[in-house]
């Protein structure tokens, strides 16, 4: 009988061709109809129960061992960004405006890849296996997580072990990257509305000038991470978005800003939102300017793995021939499986896919962002692994 990392070889060319076709036909949050449909698809040519329309766009594949054991879930996300690709590959993105820029068709590829070979050993799988295809990851408010949830896909039968992996242009190809306990952030978006008066650019005096304001606004909430915020604990607060004025000698009459706040733990989660929204009220009162501040509703939670199981995949990974493991360090993103880790104890895991010889050097979101595609049979076997060994814990 060949070994599973030879079965996973095996398989190495349909999971690309998998990866391409959704490479080429990507499908921005909540609107990941033909990824659903090919996912569904797959699924039920694998003799795989299939339910469609789980939380929207979500696909939920259900595998009953013919062992008795626990139940494990995997999940990848599906949906892509709106960046126009910048790369030249023979199965580029058709869509304009829409691309794969951080893995997500991979995700997809690995998981259906997982897929066909827990399917080949269902005599050898001890209890059940879900697999969780979940859209609008990149929402960044409400996400695909917990609609999915919310449908029950972490229920009947309730789910033992939760597990997610993403591939990272940062880590060299092929090293798997793990970390115990909180390592990514609560994500809180927030828009802040300055409302002043608007007048002539010549006399700034009979206004209330929002894009002074702003500007005074700006420098003033960086003082939240550097004299508010423990200096020992991350946290980052930056503005990304400022739109006002239409012309250069009118002073108009709003500005809009658009930021994110980055937090690891609730208690400077709270602190900070505090101090902004106080921040922002003193500089608009000191300026006769009113204002309307906004946080995202429903931000996504911190991504904790839980320790004991995260020890527990390091040494499975490990037993993956070739493979190199490296505690990865704490990251300020943000990530929709951190809700399913709140209804389950489970790790969420990095590979790398960075290959200066391929070209694939740009970071996860670039325009240039490229996979090196030979990490997609170790992603796919490391989900099977963890599938195969926690279902019999």
């Amino acid at each position: 009988m060949p070994s599973l990392l030879q079965e996973a070889k095996q398989i190495e060319p349909e999971i690309i061709k998998i990866r391409r076709k959704i490479h080429s036909e990507p499908e921005l949050s909540f609107k990941e109809y033909k990824t659903a449909k090919l996912v569904a698809a797959k699924l039920r040519e694998l003799g795989i129960h299939v339910k469609t329309h789980v939380g929207g766009n979500g696909v939920l594949g259900v595998l009953v061992g013919e062992k008795k054991g626990k139940v494990v879930a995997l999940r990848a996300d599906m949906d892509a960004l709106p960046i126009t690709e910048d790369v030249d590959l023979p199965f580029k993105s058709k869509n304009k405006g829409a691309m794969h820029a951080c893995g997500h068709d991979t995700h997809v590829a690995m998981l259906l890849g997982a897929a066909i070979l827990l399917a080949k050993h269902k005599s050898d799988l001890h209890g059940t296996v879900k697999f969780l295809f979940q859209p609008a990851e990149e929402d960044g408010g409400i996400g695909g997580a917990k609609p999915m949830i919310e449908a029950g896909v972490m229920d009947n039968p309730k789910v033992d072990y939760v597990f997610g992996l993403h591939i990272w242009g940062e880590y060299a190809s092929g090293v798997f990257g793990t970390r115990p306990g909180p390592f990514m952030a609560t994500p809180d978006g927030f828009e802040i509305k300055i409302l002043g008066r608007g007048g002539h650019g010549s006399r700034p005096d009979q206004a209330i000038d929002p894009i002074f304001v702003s500007a005074q606004l700006i420098n003033a909430l960086q003082s939240v991470s550097s004299r508010i915020i423990n200096p020992t604990q991350p946290f980052v607060l930056s503005v990304c978005s400022i739109h006002s004025g239409t012309t250069d000698n009118v002073i108009p009459d709003e500005a809009v800003m658009e930021g994110t706040m980055r937090t690891l733990d609730e208690k400077t989660r709270q602190r900070a939102k505090k101090y902004v929204a106080q921040i922002t009220k003193d500089i608009c009162a000191a300026y006769d300017a009113k204002y309307v501040l906004d946080f995202v509703k429903d931000a996504y939670p911190v991504t904790h793995n839980d320790e004991k199981t995260t020890k527990r995949v390091t040494e499975i990974l490990g037993t993956i021939k070739g493979a190199k493991i490296e505690e990865i360090g704490v990251r300020l993103g943000a990530e929709d499986f951190s809700r399913f880790l709140q209804k389950a104890p489970g790790t969420f895991y990095y590979l790398g896919t960075k290959n200066p010889r391929k070209g694939c050097v740009y970071s996860n979101h670039s325009s240039k962002f490229k996979v090196d595609e030979d990490v997609l049979k170790l992603g796919a076997l490391s989900l099977a692994k963890l599938a195969l060994e926690f279902s019999k814990e």
